[in-house]
């Protein structure tokens, strides 16, 4: 193999493929990338056997071949080098060069023909959506999911397909995100996909631009492809919670709140709180809700804001963390927020399809 590269477009590539690579992976060559050089293009692949990917760059191929190398320090070096391109050529198929101007590096690789080979996607249906809409999506439910629960199948964003219709939902047992969106697909298809967390993460970074997504699905596995980047997950195979019965379909009032006030004053009442406890109380009072914490090594917080209420006092409790990360995900100036009793869950809405759905905390004295 021999192919001349420029450098800032191997950067950019590499800056998209890094993360998956394993940084503890079970067999050594899971700690390299297959490069492969043919037809005007150097093709760059990783995977740890659940998350793969396969990203491409032109390049000036004066001969075809391929070899795995060391990602860690092939990444490392090509972002040390100050040469605008970069010439890569193997004398072996284990023996890598990498010349930058006057200087030359050899790096020792494992022969292409032990990594392993990126899964099949010919055979799966698929849906074509734009790519920031997708990335919408994923971003509005994968916060709300588990980040290293035991319960592994809260490790993930589940997709359901039903109805020519996509619906995403993220949840960690104490919050819950739900936002669904129209697709061109076959209505008759009904299926779900456990996408697992790490995958969730890839596809959201290597998303950017409004450009299409092609979204293929198979029953073990999806797979992601705009532009010239392909993202292959295998899908976690637990069934996941019924979350329909969480989600209120009934409240006692609702509320309309100023979205940017409320995240302020709950980033101020927060500081009030502890790793022990992240409890703070919403107090209504006609005209007014409060919002206080307590935690004895710190002091008190206490703040307020206007609202359109007129019921008798009621008092509940969540956390502010999960409540303003909830917010930072609505757009609107305003949301709706539902409430039934102290010891059931909200549900925040906006204009959008999302619901999301917060968990109350004990009440205690403050």
């Amino acid at each position: 193999m021999k192919a001349i590269l420029s450098r800032l477009e191997l950067v950019k590539l590499i800056s998209n493929i890094q993360s998956v690579v394993s940084s503890k992976p079970p067999i050594p060559i899971l700690a390299n990338i297959l490069i492969e050089a043919k037809e005007g293009l150097v093709t760059i692949s990783a995977t740890d056997l659940t998350v793969s990917m396969r990203a491409q760059m032109e390049a000036s191929v004066i001969e075809e071949g391929a070899i795995t190398l060391p990602a860690r320090r092939f990444f490392q070096l090509i972002r040390e080098l100050t040469a605008p391109e970069i010439e890569l050529r193997t004398t072996t198929d284990e023996i890598a060069y990498v010349q930058a101007g006057t200087s030359e590096f050899r790096l020792n690789g494992i022969n292409r023909a032990e990594f392993p080979s990126l899964p099949d996607l010919t055979q799966g249906e698929h849906f074509i959506m734009r790519m920031d809409a997708f990335k919408e999506m994923l971003s509005k439910s994968v916060f709300a999911a588990a980040k290293e629960d035991s319960r592994h199948v809260l490790n993930g964003v589940l997709m359901q397909i039903e109805n020519s219709n996509a619906s995403f939902i993220g949840t960690d047992g104490k919050r819950l995100a739900k936002v669904e969106t129209p697709i061109d697909m076959n209505p008759n298809h009904k299926h779900h996909y456990l996408i697992p967390l790490k995958a969730v993460e890839e596809i959201i970074k290597s998303l950017d631009g409004d450009d299409a997504v092609k979204v293929s699905l198979m029953s073990d596995k999806i797979g992601i492809e705009c532009g010239s980047t392909v993202l292959i997950t295998k899908l976690l195979s637990d069934d996941y919670p019924d979350v329909e019965r969480v989600i209120p379909k009934e409240s006692t009032f609702d509320l309309t709140l100023h979205r940017e006030e409320l995240m302020t004053l709950l980033k101020q009442v927060a500081l009030f709180t502890t790793d022990k406890s992240h409890s703070v109380h919403f107090t209504l009072t006609p005209g007014e809700l409060t919002l206080t914490a307590n935690a004895s090594e710190i002091g008190d917080g206490k703040v307020s804001m206007p609202v359109d209420y007129a019921g008798d006092p009621f008092e509940i409790a969540f956390n502010p963390f999960f409540f303003h990360d909830i917010l930072r995900h609505c757009k609107d100036e305003t949301v709706n927020f539902s409430i039934t009793t102290p010891h059931s869950p909200g549900l925040i809405t906006d204009s959008t399809t999302a619901h999301f759905v917060i968990m109350p905390m004990r009440l205690t004295t403050v």
